[in-house]
């Protein structure tokens, strides 16, 4: 079996893996991904050696997907939503790699209406990182730089306008080694790329603990399959270490701690959702799917000393106490239904 390694540098706040589920997909491949978004947007397309990086300025910046050999894909991409009416809640064409801003809930929310309450039936995602185009500022054979400017209002009340920048490079096996501090095998066929994103308050006023503030929030979904693993380190020593609820308690036939590791099942067939402090998370964490012999990892910048602020829905928990890590396993709602 060909062994491959993706890597994601995310120079960010709040960043987290999601395993999605497949039932959108369509013919599994690189080629006939790359087909199917160039049927919607003039994708740019990054590459070094044999690695491929697909960003889509129109589809809010998102890194749709890359390959390691022209051949596996590895985003994951909801075909039905291209074509499918607007959707009242959050418009999920997917990406393996997309920037939101949060909170998603708090009384800093930016995706609950002041004075309703927190929960599906009022959630929607703000335009601007939902559904509207982003602006190209540069586009060579190896990075691009992208651009949105933003104007929303705040759970309690607070105006906001800023611009966010987000840069995307990819990264050559030279370079994803000296990140890693190891040398790649010749027989591991390898994709990275770094995300570098920026936020600045462009109105009148100043944010503060008072208007509250956005976050930069960095989701990677990826394909699940029934032998994918998330693995995410942490500090054990820490107190409240860990969220394991977000969506309710994870069975603990999906989620199990060993040496300072969270392992977490990400098959795509039950939803589940965990984060980790800021002072209890490290700078790092991975998956690996034994089936298709696929490794990935994610590098990110981390203050552990920092306000991060809590994206649980409802009013009850500190507003600037939440995790930086998180790790979340798509499948149906109680109804049956799925985002």
């Amino acid at each position: 079996m060909k062994k491959f390694l993706t890597l994601l540098s995310l120079p960010a706040l709040i960043t987290g893996f999601i395993a999605c589920n497949r039932s959108s997909r369509h013919e599994p491949g690189f080629a006939n991904d790359l087909a199917f978004l160039q049927k919607y947007d003039s994708v740019i397309v990054l590459t070094t050696g044999g690695s491929r990086v697909v960003v889509s300025p129109k589809y809010q910046g998102k890194v749709f997907t890359s390959t390691a050999d022209g051949k596996q894909s590895f985003g994951w991409i909801n075909y039905k939503a291209f074509d499918a009416p607007p959707d009242a809640h959050m418009n999920a064409y997917g990406g393996e790699n997309r920037l939101w801003l949060g909170p998603e809930g708090n009384r800093y929310s930016l995706f609950f209406k002041k004075g309703k309450q927190q929960v599906f039936e009022n959630w929607q995602t703000p335009a601007p990182f939902d559904h509207e185009p982003w602006e190209l500022l540069e586009a060579s054979p190896s990075s691009v730089r992208l651009l949105k400017r933003m104007h929303m209002t705040s759970y309690n009340g607070t105006d906001l306008q800023l611009t966010v920048t987000r840069n995307i490079t990819v990264l050559d096996r030279a370079a994803i080694g000296g990140l890693l501090g190891i040398q790649i095998g010749g027989q591991i066929a390898a994709v990275a790329y770094r995300t570098e994103n920026g936020i600045v308050n462009t109105g009148v006023a100043a944010w503060d603990s008072a208007s509250g503030a956005p976050c930069l929030w960095v989701l990677d979904m990826f394909q699940p399959s029934d032998q994918v693993t998330i693995a995410v380190p942490y500090n054990q020593r820490v107190p409240q270490a860990v969220t394991p609820d977000y969506f309710g308690a994870i069975p603990a036939s999906r989620l199990r701690t060993d040496s300072g590791v969270l392992y977490f099942r990400a098959d795509g067939k039950q939803r589940g959702k965990l984060g980790i402090s800021p002072a209890a998370a490290g700078r790092i964490a991975g998956s690996y799917d034994a089936l298709n012999g696929v490794l990935t990892l994610v590098v990110f910048d981390l203050d552990p000393e920092a306000a991060y602020l809590n994206q649980q829905w409802g009013l009850t928990k500190p507003a600037l106490r939440g995790d930086a890590v998180n790790a979340y396993n798509d499948g149906p709602l109680t109804d049956g239904g799925q985002l």
